[in-house]
């Protein structure tokens, strides 16, 4: 593949470093103090769900994330964290490719009718699908250096 400046592997890497940093943004600018101490995130869901146009997602949050408020909201922020680091040193990067696919398709069916969150989740996993499927650990990744994928 001719491409300018870089290989394409290394475009690659650069496109799921980016992802990375996305996430790590994501996580930065979150009130972390109003998330684990007053809830707000998980209040805001909450709103967001039962006003869903789907029963589905009122019914699996009422069942997966209102029994437990303020687990769930380390989930969230954490999982955030976590994608960020490992796709920008691309740590078990498959792992964190399919768990933000499946992060931003959670973030997509709850925000179904806000179309700015829609385009930036639609984004997100389009990079992660093609980043897994063009397997972009193969460069510039810990998982390469140490030979786990």
């Amino acid at each position: 593949m001719q491409t300018v400046w870089l290989t394409g592997a290394e475009w690659l890497a650069v496109l799921r470093i980016g992802l990375g940093l996305w996430w790590l943004e994501s996580w930065r600018h979150k009130d972390k103090k109003g998330w684990f101490e007053r809830g707000t995130g998980i209040a805001w869901a909450a709103d967001v769900a039962a006003e869903h146009k789907w029963p589905q997602v009122k019914k699996g949050f009422d069942t997966v994330v209102a029994p437990r408020p303020k687990a769930m909201a380390y989930v969230v922020v954490y999982a955030e964290l976590a994608l960020g680091l490992g796709l920008v040193v691309g740590f078990l990067t498959p792992v964190a490719l399919v768990g933000g696919l499946l992060l931003n398709l959670l973030y997509l069916v709850l925000m179904i009718h806000d179309w700015a969150e829609q385009g930036q989740n639609a984004m997100m996993a389009l990079i992660s699908l093609v980043a897994l499927l063009a397997m972009s650990w193969q460069t510039w990744s810990l998982d390469s250096a140490i030979g786990l994928f």
